[in-house]
């Protein structure tokens, strides 16, 4: 099975009992299910997603230790609306979590233990919605605003797609789960799967992974291993068929130190495509765009500016969601220009095909992005991922490139008034350009995030009142220039 390891982290107390949160909210009202669902959101944003989250659908959303996730409990008539959250990357329904998981010492003994928790677990709900998730998916983009957020009942949803052979399978799946969990003694559990397992033969077999994601260094197994014989128990129990490829069902085990969640994935790919259809070198999330965003609450009617836009991912994403404000997107590279036009047309495309209003309120220039054509102090909001000197770039030409263009922001920004949000994994050379600035910018926040691997900052910067030309550095820097131009006509006047 797949695999994935991550970082260690922290360690939490003893106890193998799955956690309250799950347990207290896993309930059921008329024909809706309540579950709580897993989101993966860009690490550096979990409270930023919470925030959504709790706007949005309405829900208290819980921080996952392991950074990068977020749970929260829904019902299935909101699953739709969980769908057009915009600070998700991939989202999953959770069928048992446990905060402290004690793994045996050996690792034999470990993997025979998550070989006999795969058969105990309370599939039946997860099973339900991850059906009920399919009708969904194939709505979604068509039903957009107050009438498009109500989903069918339960049993609607089942009658619609009761024709499909899977489908027939996976209601058989849920229905002898559904009676596992409420066996009582190990001969109520064997006449369960004997059902189970006489129906799914009935029928096409259900194709499934498992995917390990693990971080912590004190496991005594590897992710293949856990996914190997985690998986190997899911196929016997269920008589579903292992593929790699092209499964239907991804199950995915979550191993944080101690914390374990067991989840079936909602997402096939991650909700951060969305957007860009033409990608370049260093394309932003889109997820990580909308985090960006939010940190400059933009309002009604502002100018918000990005002058190295690249492929145009955070004009964009702006300009969809927050939409009351003017967007400008511009870079020095004629590539990226032309990626950020055709993914525009490419999203104005997509929208007229669904009959929605195709116009986006935004525009696209090529420039020398250290002498902006914008008239000074016109510009609300500043929002550009600034480039780190790998990929893009280099270090060396950081030193000169990060202070001239902070200098042209602080002219065409807004004194007194406003913002900067800017990313750069380039800390030291940043620290440094904001030092030569004159208080031109005051620095308010800084979110560290993971862009690629890099250990990145957002910064959220503040124009101050100061006026471009009359600040202590300005005037040294006048003078440093007035002396090198002397200095220059002395040695030419001999000659």
């Amino acid at each position: 099975m797949s695999c994935h390891e991550d970082g260690a982290a922290d360690h939490g107390p003893e106890s193998v009992e799955p956690s309250s949160s799950f347990t207290e909210t896993k309930a059921t009202f008329g024909d809706y299910i309540t579950v709580i669902i897993g989101a993966t959101v860009p690490t550096g944003f979990e409270l930023t997603a919470a925030e959504e989250v709790k706007e949005k659908i309405g829900v208290d959303a819980r921080i996952s230790k392991d950074r990068g996730r977020i749970y929260f409990p829904v019902t299935t008539d909101k699953l739709f609306q969980v769908h057009l959250l915009r600070s998700v990357d991939n989202l999953f329904v959770v069928v048992a979590e446990y905060d402290h998981y004690q793994f045996k010492e050996s690792k034999e003994e470990t993997l025979m233990e998550l070989q006999q928790l795969a058969s105990t677990l309370p599939w039946g709900k997860a099973l339900e919605v991850w059906k009920l998730n399919g009708t969904v998916k194939k709505k979604k983009g068509h039903r957009r605003g107050g009438n498009g957020n109500k989903l069918k009942p339960n049993t609607e949803a089942r009658d619609a797609t009761a024709a499909d052979p899977e489908q027939q399978g996976l209601d058989q799946t849920v229905a002898a789960v559904e009676g596992q969990t409420k066996t009582e003694n190990s001969t109520d559990m064997e006449k369960c799967t004997q059902n189970f397992e006489d129906s799914a033969f009935e029928t096409k077999p259900i194709k499934f992974r498992v995917t390990c994601n693990r971080a912590g260094d004190k496991h005594s197994f590897s992710s293949n291993e856990a996914a190997r014989d985690f998986g190997g128990a899911v196929q016997e129990f269920f008589q579903w068929k292992a593929d790699m490829t092209k499964f239907d069902i991804e199950v995915l085990l979550n191993i944080h130190n101690e914390e374990v969640v067991i989840g079936i994935a909602l997402t096939e790919e991650s909700l951060h495509r969305r957007n860009i259809s033409h990608f370049g070198p260093t394309t932003l999330r889109s997820t990580l765009c909308y985090g960006m965003l939010r940190l400059c609450k933009p309002q009604a009617s502002d100018i918000i500016l990005d002058p190295m836009c690249g492929t145009g991912a955070i004009p964009l994403e702006g300009a969809i969601e927050f939409s009351s404000s003017f967007y400008i997107a511009g870079d020095n590279n004629d590539m990226a220009v032309n990626r950020t036009v055709n993914n525009i047309c490419h999203i104005q495309k997509r929208r007229a095909d669904k009959g929605s209003a195709s116009g986006l309120p935004i525009d696209t220039v090529r420039w020398d992005l250290c002498n902006l054509p914008i008239r000074t102090s016109s510009v609300d909001i500043i929002i550009t991922d600034m480039p780190f000197g790998k990929r893009m770039g280099s270090k060396k030409r950081n030193w000169d490139l990060y202070p001239s263009c902070l200098r042209e922001m602080a002219r065409v920004c807004r004194p007194g008034s406003g913002k900067a949000v800017l990313l750069t994994q380039d800390k030291k050379c940043f620290a440094k350009a904001i030092s030569r600035m004159g208080g031109l910018w005051r620095k308010l926040h800084t979110v560290w995030v993971n862009v690629g691997g890099l250990h990145a900052g957002v910064y959220l910067l503040k124009r101050t009142g100061a006026v471009l030309g009359q600040t202590p550095e300005d005037v040294y820097e006048s003078r440093r220039i007035l002396n090198e131009q002397g200095g220059e006509k002395e040695d030419k006047e001999p000659s």
